[in-house]
């Protein structure tokens, strides 16, 4: 059945009103597919770009389906949610809040990062849902706080960084805790073989929704990559950053020092700007978050750890003053731009230690970048190894000292002066 408005699906008419509060009418591709196969109680593999709306894919059925049937034991979570992030699992409990508002189910969640104690107090009023990092959620069951031998529905939420980068262990011994029977619920925006393969061990004859190419770019992003030498990144970020036309710039580093060090050379010149990463505080993080949603600030600087978290309306560009070591990470960063139908600019730094890296990406997407060359730190030399046969394996990055950084020849002008499309 072709789904086109959300009052088709056999939804509880409170959580219909509440969607329809939210300003929501018509299903996306991902929650059309998606919603009907969990509403029949069925395992799920779901695969789609970032700011489709797979949170409400999964939610409203989880919802329905929890007010629907009866509690065997009202003091039991029935429903764990597992996410990679702080910032992912806050905005999930936010969703879940506004979908259940007429419901009579309580959530809560658990992350690391804030002090444990209004954690456990929420845990002791005993609600059916729980979201939680996997870090936290151990710790709490290993104190004896939280009990999951009730849990009827699972839920793993970027499933790729959750089994991949060490997060498997984590999810493994979660896992052991939960009953077999259960209805287990995989989304992400991308999913390669070998995670699949994982995957398939935890599910259950489960329905494979694929609204887009794994590892897949929104068109409506328009890509860039500046040939840069490494000493001269912040320079150029820093012009580029006070062009009239960037109204919200999400800056992405591979490093917390760095990130650091680049929110403070902004701030040094005059721009707004904040940093969020792992070392941050949670309080420390939702206040940056905040101020860059309420347009505080311009500039929000941040690491991989968060990138899945953040969902800020308006974000204009995407700046990625270093490539990430993985190529799907690209795709989760860019995604924060053009959600929700927007268009959206996505411009990428690479010095030479990064040409194997671009690649990677650019094969993994499918997609070449548009190379940006009039500007006045445009390294040709890293240009020239970009394009030479002979130039570096995808995706892996170099250890070699970066010799090749500095510049070879440079162009006169004002830094980035081609006008962005």
């Amino acid at each position: 059945m072709n789904y086109e408005q959300f009052d088709e699906f056999s939804l509880s008419p409170r959580i219909l009103r509440a969607v329809k509060e939210e300003g929501y009418t018509q299903p996306t591709p991902v929650q059309a597919r998606a919603i009907p196969e969990l509403l029949a109680g069925r395992d799920l593999l779901a695969t789609a770009q970032t700011g489709t709306g797979k949170t409400a894919a999964f939610a409203l059925p989880l919802l329905h389906l929890l007010a629907e049937r009866p509690a065997p034991d009202n003091h039991s979570i029935r429903a764990l949610i597992l996410t990679p992030t702080r910032e992912l699992a806050l905005q999930i409990d936010g969703c879940l809040h506004a979908y259940g508002k007429y419901l009579k189910i309580g959530s809560a969640v658990i992350l690391g990062g804030v002090a444990q104690g209004p954690q456990v107090r929420a845990l002791q009023k005993r609600p059916e849902i729980l979201v939680a990092t996997p870090g936290r959620l151990l710790d709490l069951m290993s104190q004896g706080y939280v009990r999951l031998d009730k849990i009827e529905m699972l839920v793993l939420d970027e499933a790729d960084r959750m089994l991949d980068m060490g997060f498997i262990n984590d999810v493994r011994k979660i896992l052991e805790r939960v009953p077999a029977e259960r209805q287990t619920m995989f989304f992400s925006a991308t999913l390669s073989t070998e995670i699949s393969r994982l995957a398939s061990d935890m599910l259950r004859d489960p329905v494979t929704v694929a609204i887009t190419p794994p590892a897949s770019v929104s068109r409506k992003i328009d890509q860039h990559v500046f040939f840069v030498g490494q000493d001269n990144k912040r320079d150029l970020l820093t012009g580029i950053i006070k062009r009239k036309n960037i109204r919200r710039a999400l800056v992405f580093t591979r490093t917390k020092h760095r990130a650091d060090r680049v929110m403070k050379q902004l701030v040094q010149e005059g721009v707004a700007a904040d940093a969020i990463h792992g070392d941050k505080s949670q309080n420390a993080r939702q206040r940056a978050l905040s101020a860059f949603s309420h347009g505080k600030i311009r500039v929000l600087v941040a690491t991989d750890v968060v990138a899945r978290g953040i969902d800020v309306e308006g974000i204009s560009h995407v700046i990625n003053f270093e490539l990430p070591n993985e190529p799907e990470s690209y795709v989760h960063r860019i995604g924060r731009t053009a959600r929700a139908g927007a268009d959206g600019i996505a411009l990428s730094f690479c010095c030479a230690d990064e040409v194997g890296m671009l690649r990677g990406i650019e094969k993994l997407t499918r997609c070449e970048m548009t190379a940006e060359e009039d500007h006045e730190f445009h390294c040709t030399a890293t240009a020239a190894l970009y394009r030479s046969p002979r130039a570096l394996p995808v995706a892996i990055p170099r250890k070699s000292p970066r010799r090749g950084d500095r510049p070879f020849t440079t162009h006169n002008g004002r830094a980035n002066r081609r006008p962005q499309r």
